[in-house]
């Protein structure tokens, strides 16, 4: 066992309004430059619908994750070293700027300097960003079909319904939808780390974020066609592929990314993950592809296993990343409650941005035919014929098997039943909890997890330094210490105040814990004076 950390995420599709707040702020934050005018890091999509880009998820076209061989040995999908070296300088596996969309911007000049008493409205015209010439007519975008929108034109376009064998209705009043955003997967077996012919994408070791070095990337694009996801971009501008960092940089000071920072719905939880390295190959080489999402379950280690503890103090993983692992809400979401579930396992990359499938207005519908559309029985039996298909849903987060599915539904289902007691006042009924494999207490913690979590229920994060610790917000800021901040020193884990105290008096050049600073010039914050 070779134990290793990763930060996770997990989305709660029951609470996104589809509001695109994430979208705009990693806009600002990461792509508002020259070359990424198209680049959307993080995107929200509705489905139904064919995604951005244009039909991501058609593997049969874009040739992307892994594929297992007769032998049970995994190769990419879009070919191994030597397809890769004849395709090199001619890569047709790559969405084309039709298939994301020619992003434009509008000729503002044209009203602000508009003539006084000009008889006709001015019009601001949209022009290329790319070529800056005008557009006729502007055809497609990163989210055309935003709230079934263009429903009519590109909804039987959606690989999912393919897949499934399905069909939807395409009258607005009879169909269904939902919000799926989506950010880099930073997947535990990456096919786009595996096809870069220059070594320049790469997986960090300390907690698993996939990122590209911009110095070594030369631009081959084999990254964009590795990733099933395609969330890998190039940049005409720069030369350089370019992906989500999930804000590495927030992430190692113990702040959330900005899309979970700035989500409306608080519907994104950050924590640590424990996994076995050594098996990641044989999970991903999993036969049966609906075996996939509980193979990659299996790989995932409990943080509270004295084993695994052991094992990841001799890997070298720190105190204060354990003991994030066994406070990690991730953790909780996947095994305690069995609610979350990961997207499109089926690519064999096993990625690490799991979702809790979004549940149907089914009280309206059940209230509607003059039932108790709270009931837990009435309810629970009403599950499998809910709005938004099974199948479908079991299409993008199971590989097809609907029984996980449904499992996590009925949960999300009886937790709303079972609440409604508790804030009616009423006895609880352990029943509803056992009817779908849980405890009332279980279903009361998740509630509170899925609910009313507070910021540091939902994000937990560890430190890149141990010296700043979660909860150092509550330090005086005009130089005195809150008494309360000591607590904060057992999040450390065990020895760390000892190491933090030692490096800092035999350091002649080195970290000072701010948490005992007293305003002097310390030492160990400058080099020795030369003599």
């Amino acid at each position: 066992m070779r134990v290793m950390a990763q930060i996770a995420m997990v989305m709660n599709l029951d609470k996104c309004i589809g509001c695109h707040t994430c979208s705009v702020t990693c806009k600002q934050a990461w792509t508002n430059r020259q070359g990424t005018e198209y680049i959307w890091f993080n995107n929200v999509e509705t489905r139904p619908g064919v995604g951005y880009p244009r039909g991501w998820e058609d593997q049969d076209k874009w040739e992307g994750g892994w594929e297992r061989t007769s032998s049970g040995k995994l190769k990419p999908r879009a070919g191994g070293r030597l397809k890769k070296l004849a395709t090199i300088f001619h890569n047709p596996k790559l969405p084309t700027i039709k298939d994301y969309y020619e992003p434009w911007t509008y000729e503002y000049d044209a009203l602000l300097s508009a003539p006084k008493g000009q008889k006709t409205q001015p019009t601001a015209q949209p022009l290329s960003q790319l070529t800056g010439k005008p557009i006729n007519k502007v055809e497609w975008s990163s989210n055309w079909d935003d709230n079934l929108g263009g429903s009519t034109e590109t909804l039987d376009e959606d690989p999912v319904l393919k897949q499934m064998n399905m069909e939807v209705a395409h009258e607005i009043e009879e169909s269904f939808m939902f919000y799926l955003p989506r950010i880099c997967e930073h997947c535990l077996n990456p096919t786009c780390v595996s096809s870069c012919p220059s070594g320049a994408m790469y997986k960090r070791a300390e907690d698993g974020i996939v990122l590209v070095d911009q110095d070594q990337c030369r631009g081959w694009r084999m990254c964009v066609s590795g990733c099933p996801y395609k969330k890998v971009y190039f940049n005409h501008k720069s030369g350089k592929a370019e992906k989500c960092t999930f804000c590495y940089p927030r992430i190692e000071v113990g702040q959330p990314t900005v899309c979970s920072e700035t989500c409306v719905g608080r519907l994104r939880y950050l924590g640590v993950l424990l996994y076995d390295a050594d098996r990641v190959a044989e999970a991903a080489a999993t036969e049966n592809e609906q075996d996939l999402y509980q193979a990659q379950k299996d790989i995932l280690l409990d943080p509270h296993d004295p084993a695994v503890i052991r094992e990841a103090l001799a890997a070298g993983i720190p105190h204060s990343w354990l003991d994030a692992a066994k406070a990690s809400p991730i953790y909780d979401l996947i095994f305690t409650y069995g609610v979350a579930l990961p997207l499109h396992p089926e690519y064999r990359t096993l990625p690490m941005v799991w979702y809790i499938p979004p549940l149907s207005p089914i009280v309206d519908q059940v209230t509607r035919t003059g039932n108790d559309g709270e009931d837990h029985k009435i309810l629970l039996s009403a599950i499998s014929n809910m709005r938004i298909p099974l199948e479908y849903l079991a299409g993008l987060f199971t590989a097809g098997d609907t029984a996980p599915v449904e499992l996590s539904l009925r949960r999300l289902a009886a937790m709303r039943s079972y609440m409604r007691d508790i804030n009616l006042g009423n006895e609880t009924r352990e029943e509803i909890a056992e009817a779908v494999g849980m405890t009332g207490q279980q279903i009361q913690e998740m509630y509170k997890l899925l609910a009313i979590a507070k910021y540091d229920d939902r994000y937990v994060i560890p430190t890149a330094s141990p010296e700043t610790p979660r909860g150092i917000a509550s330090l005086d800021p005009f130089g005195g210490t809150d008494p309360s901040a000591l607590d904060a020193f057992p999040n450390l884990g065990e020895g760390a105040p000892e190491a933090c105290h030692t490096e800092a008096s035999n350091g002649e050049g080195g970290k000072v814990s701010l948490l005992s600073w007293s305003g002097d010039r310390p030492d160990s914050m400058f080099p020795p004076k030369k003599d």
